[in-house]
């Protein structure tokens, strides 16, 4: 049976002879009905009390585990972008290694180019050296004549001062057989 703190109050007891004084009991029994009133009133707050921590506690508990969720979250992403990351990185890579074997050859061809372009602009170095010198060769051999007919010429002059002797005139005759003068004329 669940007694109240109103049941307390509202209790009598009969009295018979020799029992006990009246008013010390129903003093008894009010301030244990106001005792007991003061625990109900304290359990009822405690009980709302301990609802609400639990709500907290339920909150608590859902951010945990949103939290838990986000973390998990965050690192899955953070895996995939640094994973991401390191494939773009090598693919980076590998593509400027190509690009620099790319350059690498180019450079080569274009030096091999320009080391046959020297060979050749050596070859006509020596060909218009070797032209040049001919030249200065025939230049030196026709100034040798040149001074060589001077000599002559002197000596022909010398020898135009002394008298000379008379020589038969052969008339020249062209190739088709006429006479050089009429050849000309026609």
């Amino acid at each position: 049976m669940k007694v109240t703190p109103l049941d307390l109050r509202q209790q009598r007891f009969r009295t018979v002879m020799r029992g006990f004084d009246r008013t010390e009991v129903v003093a008894f029994l009010t301030e244990l009905a106001d005792e007991y009133e003061q625990a109900l009133r304290e359990t009822d707050r405690l009980q709302g009390e301990l609802v609400r921590l639990e709500r907290v506690v339920d909150e608590h508990r859902e951010h945990e585990r949103n939290l838990r969720n986000t973390l998990l979250t965050a690192q899955r992403l953070a895996d995939e972008i640094r994973a991401s990351a390191e494939q773009d990185g090598g693919r980076i890579v590998r593509e400027a290694e190509g690009r620099a074997e790319l350059i690498l050859q180019n450079a080569q061809a274009r030096c091999e180019d320009i080391q046959r372009e020297i060979d050749q602009l050596r070859m006509k170095r020596r060909e218009v050296q070797n032209s040049l010198e001919s030249t200065v060769t025939a230049v030196r051999t026709a100034l040798d004549f040149v001074q060589d007919q001077d000599h002559r010429d002197r000596d022909e002059k010398i020898l135009l001062h002394r008298p000379r002797q008379v020589e038969p005139i052969v008339e020249a005759r062209n190739t088709d057989g006429l006479p050089a003068a009429k050849a000309e004329g026609r």
